[in-house]
């Protein structure tokens, strides 16, 4: 039996982000049809991840469906492996940085009508964490090759700086016609305020995306191909 796929989604107020997870983890099922695949949420949504990790059995993996390294993936997510002691459990990588999510983030700006001579603002949740803030200048990077070279700003839509309107403001002052980039798993709160900040284009989310299905499983398949002893330090 192939260990369980434990998807971590970090919770929302906002109806349509739960909606949208369970529908990716539809895709991924769609790609390994023979593996379980189960959804536990870090707060706000049920199921809760100690939830999911109690009627579980055997083996698992926790793929964070997040986007950058922080406090969650850190910390809650080897915390919540530690309390399931009965389970043998390894926490994969965030799905970002990744190509994959890059060539998502193209197609979702062509989808809201990005035009060759605009920059980009790349919203991001935000986070206090200095590696979280690296994870998302490399997207910005990646995401700025993509485009051509364009300008792409990384901005935040909390807990970080510049701000999402700060940084729109910063582009157009310097004559660049201005869209927003959504990094975000799913619609929320974050989501909608960054992409209220847009002069221009604003994607939508990841969501459903094909190539985001396919780094879920990426991330799985990685992390139950480490030697032994990074696995047991990915869940220390």
């Amino acid at each position: 039996m192939h260990p369980t796929l434990v998807a971590v989604a970090h919770g929302s107020r906002d109806p349509r982000a739960a909606l949208t997870v369970l529908a990716l983890l539809e895709r991924v099922r769609e790609l390994r049809p023979r593996l379980d695949v189960r959804l536990g949420h870090i707060e706000l949504n049920r199921p809760l991840l100690d939830d999911t990790l109690k009627d579980a059995t055997g083996a698992a993996v926790l793929v964070p469906l997040l986007l950058g390294r922080g406090t969650h993936v850190k910390r809650d997510l080897p915390a919540a492996a530690a309390r399931a002691g009965h389970l043998r459990i390894r926490v994969a990588e965030p799905l970002g940085p990744h190509p994959l999510l890059v060539e998502a983030l193209f197609e979702r700006l062509l989808q809201a009508g990005w035009q060759p001579d605009t920059a980009v603002v790349l919203a991001c949740a935000g986070s206090l964490d200095p590696d979280s803030a690296a994870d998302s200048r490399r997207t910005a990077a990646l995401l700025s090759e993509r485009l051509g070279g364009v300008p792409v700003t990384p901005a935040y839509a909390s807990a970080a700086a510049p701000a999402v309107p700060d940084a729109v403001r910063a582009l157009a002052a310097r004559g660049h016609r201005v869209a927003v980039a959504s990094y975000f798993t799913a619609p929320g709160r974050f989501a909608t305020a960054s992409a209220a900040a847009a002069p221009g284009p604003a994607a939508a989310p990841l969501g459903t995306h094909p190539a985001l299905a396919r780094l879920v499983v990426h991330r799985y398949e990685e992390a139950l191909s480490r030697p032994a002893h990074q696995r047991e330090l990915a869940t220390a």
